[in-house]
């Protein structure tokens, strides 16, 4: 039992070790506006795939692999229709937004970093006042999730579609390779998904320092 309890310490010391600090950069005013608008948006979530039969799979898929980080069904299925709306409405893959809430939070609704990051997606507060509103809540499930993927978004656009950048810049930590290729680690050997009618390519996982 000893054991077990240590083991469970280490995973948690190892996300909030892999969680970064976003950086405030100083954004134009239509980047700001579009950023502001799909934060506001208020949509209900739901899965988006072409059939219910898909969705009820990939549920069952992912809810299976998610039980020993969220043992209570009902919370595991309400994080993963989120999860699956929000990062297919900011245009991500589901199974990545998956590896970088298992390596910002652990899976963790209330953890928060020593640089302040809070939530699953580990979104730093001066977020609200650039792009939303003071008065969010960013341990609300539905309100961190739509800020972290809008965020990665915007980022991958930065970066012209290369995730690997992308996800240094999220980190805070561009130009080191810790952190992005943890979260590719975690997509490609814990998240990644494939039906007979989807191909999901493998994340390319880099080898060294920088890239």
């Amino acid at each position: 039992m000893a054991r077990i309890a240590f083991a469970s310490a280490c995973a948690v010391a190892s996300a909030i070790a892999a969680a970064g600090e976003q950086k405030y950069e100083p954004l134009s005013a239509g980047v700001q506006a579009a950023l502001h608008r799909s934060v506001a948006d208020q949509a209900s979530a739901r899965l988006a795939f072409a059939s219910e039969a898909e969705g009820v799979a990939w549920l069952a898929g992912m809810s299976k692999r998610l039980e020993k980080h969220v043992p209570d069904a009902t919370a595991r299925e309400d994080l993963l229709t989120t999860v699956h709306y929000e990062a297919t409405r900011a245009g991500l893959d589901p199974q990545l937004v998956l590896g970088v809430i298992q390596v910002e939070s652990g899976f963790r609704k209330y953890a928060v970093s020593k640089a302040g990051a809070r939530g699953y997606m580990q979104v730093m507060p001066f977020w609200m006042t650039l792009i939303g509103e003071s008065a969010h809540n960013l341990f609300n499930l539905r309100t961190n999730l739509r800020y972290g993927c809008t965020i990665l978004r915007h980022y991958l656009d930065i970066e012209r579609g290369d995730t690997f950048r992308a996800l240094g810049r999220y980190n805070g930590s561009l130009g080191r390779s810790r952190y992005p290729n943890a979260v590719l680690r975690a997509w490609s050997g814990n998240w990644e998904y494939t039906a007979s009618d989807r191909v999901t390519a493998t994340p390319t996982v880099y080898v060294g320092e920088s890239r």
